[in-house]
C-alpha cells in the first residue's frame, strides 16, 4: 500500500513537472501555422513579471487572473483598476497602455496629448508581488501550525508536516547557524531560519505550473537584491568593534595603510562584493533553471517543420530531459536556499569576531581563577 502511494506521488510530480513547462509555452496561431517560434522572446517573456497571473490558454483565448493596477499620473492623479482593462483588444484605458516593445516593453505607459509616452508612478500589484504575499502567508501558516503542534506536547515525536518542519529547523540550527555564527547564534536564528524557509518556499512554488505557483520570484533580481541588502544591514549594523578595526586598520604592514590606505579600501570594497555575490548567485541559478526548462520544452515546437519522425523523437527527448531537469530543480531549490542562508551566517559570524588573544603590545585578560592556578603551580 505504501509503495503504491509513493509511486502515485512520483507519477503526479512527474506530470506536474512536464505540465509546468507545457503550460508556459505559447501555443498560438503562428506556431500552429508552421511559423518559427522565437525561443528567446518566449523565454524572456515568461521569465518577466506581468500585470496578470496567466493560468492556461490555447493562443486564441487565455485564462488569466487580473491583478490590481495602481498608477499615479502627473496630469490626472491616482488611478486604480484591474489589469484586464488593458487587454482583450483595448489599446488603452484612461490614457494608459502596456508597451509591446522598446525600453519599457511590458510596462504601463501614459499616452500624453502631444503623442509621446511617459512612465507614470507604478505601484501595481504584479504577479511577483502577489506571489510574494502568498508565499509569506503560507510560511506564516506553516510556522504557526508547527509551533502549535510542538507546544501541545513538546516531548512527543512529531509526524507529517510538523515533523518535517521540526527536522528542518533543527538541521539548520545545529548544522549551519551554531557552527558559523558562534556564541551569539540565538540572536540571529530567527532571521536566518526565516531567510531559509522564505527562499525555499518561493523556489518550490516557482516549479508549480498553476496557482499559487508559476511566478519567477527568486529569479527576479529585485527580490534577491532586497534579500542581499537585508543581510548586508544585519551584518554591518551588528558587527563588533574588532570587525570594524580589521576593516579600517587591518593587521598588515603600515606602508599598506599609510599614506595611501590600500588595504582599508580593499576591505571596504569587500563589504559590498559579499551581498552582490549573494544577489547574483540566487538570481542566476533560479533564472537559469526556468530558462532551461522552457528551452527544452520549446524543442517540441521548433522541430514541427522538420517532419513527423524528427518531431516525434524530439518530443520524446524533450519530455525526458524536461522531467529530469525539473527533478534537478527540486534539489537546486533546496541547495540555493541552504547556500544563501549559509553565506549569510558566515558573514554574520565574521562580523562578530572577537579580539585576538595574542597580539603584540597587548595583554590577555586573565580571570581570578586562572591567576590562582598559575600562582599555585
Amino acid at each position: 500500500m505504501r509503495r503504491s502511494i509513493t509511486l502515485a506521488v512520483l507519477i503526479l510530480i512527474t506530470l506536474l513537472f512536464f505540465a509546468s513547462a507545457v503550460a508556459a509555452l505559447p501555443v498560438n496561431k503562428e506556431v500552429a501555422g508552421g511559423e518559427e517560434l522565437n525561443v528567446k522572446e518566449m523565454i524572456l517573456h515568461h521569465l518577466a513579471d506581468s500585470y496578470e497571473w496567466h493560468i492556461t490558454g490555447n493562443g486564441e483565448k487565455d485564462l488569466s487572473l487580473p491583478l490590481p493596477v495602481i498608477l499615479r499620473s502627473k496630469r490626472s492623479g491616482w488611478h486604480l483598476f484591474l489589469s484586464s482593462r488593458l487587454h482583450h483588444g483595448e489599446e488603452s484605458y484612461h490614457g494608459f497602455r502596456i508597451a509591446s516593445e522598446g525600453k519599457y516593453a511590458g510596462k504601463i505607459l501614459e499616452i500624453r496629448t502631444d503623442g509621446a509616452d511617459s512612465r507614470p508612478l507604478d505601484l501595481s500589484f504584479t504577479k511577483n508581488a502577489a506571489s510574494l504575499l502568498l508565499s509569506s502567508l503560507l510560511l506564516i501558516l506553516l510556522v504557526l501550525a508547527t509551533a502549535r503542534s510542538v507546544s501541545r506536547d513538546p516531548l512527543k515525536p512529531k509526524k507529517g508536516l510538523a515533523g518535517l518542519m521540526e527536522m528542518a529547523v533543527v538541521m539548520i540550527e545545529d548544522e549551519l547557524i551554531k557552527p558559523t555564527v558562534g556564541k551569539d547564534y540565538a540572536r540571529y536564528s530567527p532571521y536566518l531560519l526565516t531567510l531559509f524557509f522564505f527562499i525555499l518556499i518561493n523556489n518550490l512554488l516557482g516549479l508549480i505550473p498553476l496557482l499559487p505557483g508559476g511566478a519567477n520570484v527568486t529569479g527576479n533580481i529585485a527580490v534577491t537584491l532586497v534579500l542581499a541588502v537585508t543581510t548586508f544591514l544585519v551584518v554591518n549594523f551588528t558587527g563588533s568593534r574588532e570587525y570594524y578595526r580589521e576593516i579600517f586598520w587591518p593587521d598588515v604592514p603600515v606602508w599598506l595603510k599609510v599614506p595611501f590606505p590600500l588595504m582599508p579600501i580593499i576591505e571596504v570594497v569587500g563589504l559590498f562584493t559579499k551581498p552582490f555575490a549573494l544577489m547574483i548567485r540566487l538570481f542566476a541559478n533560479i533564472m537559469a533553471g526556468h530558462a532551461i526548462v522552457l528551452g527544452l520544452t520549446s524543442l517540441i515546437f521548433v522541430s514541427v517543420s522538420l517532419g513527423s519522425t524528427i518531431n516525434a523523437s524530439m518530443t520524446a527527448a524533450s519530455v525526458l530531459f524536461t522531467v529530469f531537469i525539473n527533478f534537478v530543480e527540486l534539489l537546486v531549490a533546496f541547495i540555493q536556499a541552504y547556500v544563501f542562508t549559509l553565506l549569510s551566517a558566515v558573514f554574520i559570524g565574521l562580523a562578530r569576531v572577537e579580539p585576538h588573544v595574542a597580539r603584540s603590545g597587548e595583554h590577555t585578560p586573565v580571570n581570578k581563577k586562572t591567576k590562582q592556578i598559575e600562582q599555585n603551580s
